[in-house]
């Protein structure tokens, strides 16, 4: 079967190479996916899928029914949304939209999801169960994965798998990684009200810049010595607004930032921790505050059974030398994980760097891929998904 499932994919590369270049020259910002979601249900209809449009606001569902009577459910995501950058590439397939650009590699994610489900229909042998296909909108957002579970995807979903594109990885490889994936991203919010006066008389007044920079440093500096070492937390304020002229104390500064982790148990904790710190600072000085805490998206957590079972896919595929094990998690944040609320999962890297020219960082307006990683994607994720019915 995986030699069935290498040519399929051989025969299908001139297409999903045709298809990634189209949604990389029409990108759309999260939550107006619309030309794209268009486009994918177009292609999942063309396969003989039963597909649903308008889901999540832009997402689309597609389901390719087995025949067998096996009642699981294995769901495939890929996210569709692209980035406010300016691209500057140069290729003659760039970005159309002025200001938006496929700077993060969802235009092959879809094009991996496009491809997986173009072989699956294919194969000639149909599968045991029901596969879902999940194109998502609003990932960059973080909020395209709850709009999609809000609306009932993941009813009747017993796994799901995912792929990311990784740019530090050669294209024709890919990273596995066991546990933690990526990091819980919350965003706060902090007002430190103090009373303003003149800055020549400081001990009349109460100084809301000096007390923001003493809660910065002590939350800066607590962190290496009451959280644990081995559970990483990344705090970063980054903005901040406060004062009206040079020679009055400010009474008032606002602080907007992004608080990362890794572990669960810690994520939980913040809020708390963080509370504690300011009040301690603001009573000290006299001054008052208003801290609003957003929980963003959890922590991507890869089952163990199905990691192995990609793993033992990739490698097969393409030998175990082309397999990385990352030993380290990214502190970046991916709301896949409010999928995996819902049903185990796992999400794979997929190596897009080319060997003949420099590689920039997701995120980057020059970032690029090699596309022959898509074929590496497609052929990985359709033969997990083979392997996945012969559990």
């Amino acid at each position: 079967m995986l030699s069935h499932i290498k040519d399929l994919a051989a025969n299908l590369a001139p297409r999903l190479i045709e298809i990634r270049r189209h949604i990389h020259s029409h990108p759309e910002l999260s939550g107006q996916e619309y030309q794209t979601a268009a486009y994918v249900a177009g292609v999942m209809s063309s396969c003989g899928l039963q597909v649903q449009e308008l889901v999540g606001k832009t997402g689309v569902v597609a389901e390719m029914h087995g025949t067998g009577a096996d009642t699981r459910m294995l769901a495939i995501r890929a996210d569709m949304d692209a980035l406010p950058i300016h691209e500057r590439t140069g290729l003659e397939f760039a970005s159309r939209n002025q200001g938006i650009m496929h700077a993060c590699g969802h235009d092959v994610h879809t094009t991996v999801g496009l491809g997986t489900a173009m072989i699956l229909a294919q194969l000639g042998v149909p599968l045991p169960g029901t596969v879902r296909f999940l194109f998502q909108p609003a990932e960059e957002t973080a909020q395209g994965a709850g709009w999609m579970v809000r609306d009932g995807v993941m009813a009747g979903v017993t796994s799901i798998f995912s792929v990311h594109a990784f740019p530090t990885i050669a294209a024709g490889s890919v990273g596995i990684r066991y546990g933690a994936l990526t990091a819980a991203a919350d965003d706060l919010e902090l007002i430190v009200i103090g009373e303003s006066g003149h800055g020549a008389r400081p001990h009349e007044a109460i100084d809301a810049i000096w007390i923001a920079s003493q809660i910065i440093t002590t939350l800066q500096q607590a962190i290496s010595r009451t959280q644990n070492p081995l559970r990483p937390v990344v705090l970063t304020i980054g903005q901040i607004q406060g004062g009206r002229a040079p020679n009055i104390i400010a009474d008032q500064v606002r602080m907007l930032g992004t608080v990362r982790s890794l572990h669960p148990e810690t994520s939980a904790a913040l809020p708390e921790w963080i509370e504690q710190i300011v009040s301690s600072i603001c009573q000290t000085y006299g001054a008052k505050y208003e801290l609003n805490y957003r929980r963003g998206v959890p922590s991507v957590q890869n089952d163990p059974t199905l990691t192995q079972l990609v793993e033992s896919a990739a490698s097969e595929a393409w030998g175990s030398d082309r397999v990385q094990i990352l030993l380290e998690p990214s502190l970046g944040a991916e709301d896949f994980s409010l999928y995996l609320d819902h049903a185990p999962g796992t999400m794979f890297r997929l190596g897009v760097a080319a060997a003949d020219k420099p590689n920039f960082p997701l995120h980057h307006p020059q970032f690029h891929v090699d596309e022959g990683a898509i074929i590496t994607g497609v052929v990985t994720m359709a033969y997990a998904a083979y392997k996945y019915w012969q559990q």
